[in-house]
C-alpha cells in the first residue's frame, strides 16, 4: 500500500506543480525503474534446490505502483480493473500452484515408498 500511496504522490505533486506531461513522463519512468530495482531485491535463488523465489512478490510490488501510478494521473478506472484482474490472477495462480506442488509431494512420497 505505502508503494501505491508513494507512487501516487510523486505523480499528483507533479501534476499539481504544473509539470509538461514530458517532464511528467520522465517522473513516472523513475518510478517503474525504481520500483523495478525495489522488486528485484525480493528475488532469492536457492542454489541447493535450483529455486527462485519472490517473482510474485517483485510482480506484485510492480503492480502495486502502477495502480498508484493510474490513481495519481486520475484514471480510477484503469486503476480498478488492473486492481480485479490483479486479484484473479494472483488468486487463479496461487490455487494452481497449491494444487500443483500436492500432486508433485504425491509423486515424490510414492515414488519414495517402492
Amino acid at each position: 500500500m505505502l508503494v501505491s500511496m508513494g507512487a501516487a504522490l510523486f505523480v499528483i505533486a507533479c501534476l499539481e506543480w504544473g509539470m509538461r506531461s514530458d517532464a511528467i513522463s520522465r517522473v513516472i519512468q523513475g518510478l517503474v525503474t525504481g520500483i523495478g530495482f525495489l522488486g528485484a531485491g525480493s528475488i532469492l535463488k536457492k542454489a541447493e534446490q535450483h529455486e527462485v523465489e519472490g517473482l510474485t512478490t517483485a510482480a506484485g510490488i510492480w503492480m502495486t505502483s502502477a495502480f498508484g501510478i493510474a490513481v495519481g494521473l486520475g484514471r480510477y478506472g484503469a486503476a480498478a480493473i488492473g486492481m480485479v484482474l490483479a486479484v484473479i490472477i494472483l488468486g487463479v495462480v496461487g490455487a494452481l500452484t497449491r494444487r500443483l506442488e500436492t500432486k508433485d509431494d504425491g509423486k515424490l512420497r510414492h515414488r519414495s515408498a517402492r
